[in-house]
């Protein structure tokens, strides 16, 4: 019998192996970031982008969306923000070019049921192809604010954060994060002065995020 090829062992080696990696949302997420699926090692940390180039926490300080520097052993503050973090596919594989096709589509409706049941603001797609796959798109997109919805959910395109990424500068990427963070802070505002009841998870949320801005 031949042996099987390197990519094939490899990929039976991380589904055998490796736990899947837990989502860190909680109630009151304003934001939820998406990703395609963990890296090898974030599956092996337990730990969302932890890959050694991943840019993805650099990019959150940098553009203001939390108040300090933070990890990717920090993920689990995320909430403190506001923010939420999970993957369209749970299975972690060393590449995208790995995932089968069915893992996309079976994705999809776990994803989007997640999203109805945590009802966030923002639904923030890190990859500009796991945001063409969803929306059955084609060609250029533009990073940021797109026309479309996800489970009643305003969508934002984010750039791949990963250090493999070609397609965008590093400064490309931070202009992209910033936007996300003067979109949703005019989000919170909108909502911290409009007239209808509050949710008090919200609340608790806005005023979490309302102390960090005092803090920088």
């Amino acid at each position: 019998m031949r042996p099987r090829p390197y990519s094939e062992r490899v990929v039976r080696r991380t589904r055998d192996v490796l736990p899947p990696l837990r989502d860190r949302v909680e109630p009151g997420v304003r934001v939820l970031f998406v990703g395609i699926n963990p890296g090898v090692r974030s599956a092996r940390t337990g730990h969302h982008f932890a890959g050694y180039s991943n840019r993805f926490w650099k990019l959150l300080r940098e553009s203001g969306l939390v108040p300090e520097p933070i990890t990717c052993e920090d993920d689990d503050r995320l909430p403190e923000w506001g923010f939420g973090i999970t993957n369209l596919i749970a299975r972690a594989t060393p590449g995208i070019d790995t995932l089968r096709p069915g893992e996309h589509a079976a994705g999809e409706r776990i994803l989007r049921r997640k999203v109805r049941r945590w009802k966030p603001a923002i639904v923030a797609f890190v990859g500009v192809s796991l945001y063409r796959f969803v929306f059955r798109r084609k060609g250029p997109i533009d990073l940021g604010l797109q026309a479309d919805t996800f489970e009643g959910a305003t969508v934002f395109v984010l750039p791949n954060p990963s250090g493999r990424n070609a397609n965008f500068t590093y400064l490309e990427m931070l202009q992209a994060f910033k936007k996300l963070n003067r979109h949703q802070t005019a989000r919170l505002d909108r909502f911290c002065t409009s007239d209808r009841g509050p949710d008090p998870v919200q609340v608790q949320s806005t005023n979490r995020v309302r102390a960090g801005r005092q803090q920088r």
